[in-house]
């Protein structure tokens, strides 16, 4: 089974994440593997300084982040291609790695971020969407990365809001109470899903 692991900013997703490590299942990090496919000797990387030219390059000849930043936020044409360069050597090496972990393992889990946004739920079995209410999420990113509240909404605001993710989602947990609650919830819904 593959099961698609997605949230939103500060909705707990990544403590679950570490959570369905400790049972022993294999994560894959969409987040890990973007940084990862830009990386010097790979074909994105090629393909991105080929489009953008050796200006985003620092001084090691890596892809300057803030520098690439700057341009995609700033030009939608050059953001749309940005994306058409990354997100199908993304998505082939989250393939790649979900059927190695296969081969030694029943179940693996693709941590995806955008897993609805990005329409990604043909690459999983079930998706699980780690939801909080909308006050837990704006206190815990105001206190987690030291945002003003202005600045924490325009965040969330950004994204797509979680009670809509719920009615896309096979199964959600709840995070809104302790770590202890969440351990639980997190167990139960391994139980139900014959994994545990």
């Amino acid at each position: 089974m593959i099961i698609g692991l997605t949230g939103g900013i500060a909705s707990g997703k990544s403590t679950v994440s570490n959570l369905l490590r400790s049972y022993g299942l294999p994560v894959v990090d969409a987040d890990v593997i973007a940084r990862q496919v830009v990386e010097k000797g790979h074909p994105a990387y090629e393909k991105i300084v080929e489009y953008f030219g050796k200006d985003i390059l620092d001084e090691a000849q890596n892809i300057d982040r803030k520098k690439l930043g700057s341009i995609v936020f700033t030009n939608e044409e050059k953001r749309l291609m940005l994306n058409r360069i990354v997100h199908p050597a993304v998505r082939l090496e989250m393939k790649n790695e979900a059927a190695a972990h296969l081969k030694g393992s029943p179940c693996v889990v693709l941590d995806i971020p955008l897993l609805f946004e990005s329409e990604l739920t043909h690459m999983v079995d079930q998706t699980l969407l780690v939801f909080v209410d909308e006050e837990t999420q704006l206190s815990r990113l105001m206190e987690r990365d030291g945002y003003t509240e202005a600045e924490a909404k325009s965040r969330i605001a950004a994204q797509m809001p979680l009670k809509d993710k719920v009615q896309l989602a096979d199964a959600v947990i709840m995070n809104n109470g302790s770590l202890e609650e969440l351990k639980d919830k997190v167990e139960i819904q391994l139980h139900e899903w014959n994994i545990i």
